[in-house]
């Protein structure tokens, strides 16, 4: 029997604005395989990073629940929801969000340090070398191109041996060329390490990699499909 790595079911979300209640997801449900990968897809607007951020703990559904490798995330206090996912899950950002003061080594090293992980160095250097970066250990973000710094988040994101990855538009910032290295990246790691993906895009060669694909459009699912993974 496969053991689900994450589970939503009937997931709503709705705050409330000046012009009353807006619904951003309505009754969303999926399931993912430990080690599999998941696409959202949807047009600007649809839901999807909102969906991404309550299935990663980041934020509450107004109803519905999700589980996390055996966590009941909708159950847990923001403290314990922290905790939860320190130890379980890694994140890919559009934006890279690296820190400018530190060399790529060290923005690989310093989450790993927090939570006091031996030879912190050694396990930095050898992510940032799988993804080719083993000449750009001393450089600081502004010295690295857009796509070279994607590939210092992704390596610090591997590092720390994540069950669950969740990325959001992780080639948004890319060129057509870099994109598809860093594609080729997330899937040569995914299958090395058996991490499971969880990706939000409008990308549709990224999305045809991953195993399933959930589109969205209104904050509701409109398709549920699986996908030929490479």
């Amino acid at each position: 029997m496969d053991f689900f790595m994450l589970q939503a079911q009937a997931l709503t979300k709705r705050v409330t604005t000046a012009a009353g209640t807006l619904t951003i997801l309505s009754e969303v449900s999926l399931q993912v395989s430990a080690g599999d990968s998941l696409a959202i897809t949807g047009a600007s607007g649809s839901g999807k990073s909102t969906l991404l951020g309550i299935l990663a703990g980041l934020d509450q559904p107004s109803s519905g629940s999700v589980i996390l490798h055996q966590h009941d995330l909708t159950a847990l206090s923001e403290e314990k929801r922290a905790r939860v996912r320190a130890e379980h899950v890694g994140f890919v950002f559009q934006s890279f969000q690296l820190l400018p003061g530190l060399t790529a080594l060290e923005n690989v090293m310093m989450p790993l340090e927090l939570h006091g992980v031996d030879n912190a160095r050694g396990k930095a250097e050898f992510f940032l070398t799988r993804v080719g970066l083993n000449d750009r250990l001393q450089h600081y973000p502004q010295q690295l191109s857009g796509g070279e710094q994607q590939r210092v988040a992704i390596a610090r994101a591997f590092a720390s041996e994540p069950d669950i990855l969740f990325a959001d538009e992780p080639t948004g910032n890319l060129d057509s060329t870099t994109g598809a290295h860093v594609i080729d990246l997330l899937f040569e790691l995914n299958r090395e390490h058996n991490t499971t993906l969880v990706l939000v895009t409008h990308e549709q060669r990224l999305a045809e990699r991953c195993r399933q694909r959930v589109s969205l459009e209104g904050g509701k699912v409109v398709e549920r499909r699986p996908c030929e993974a490479a």
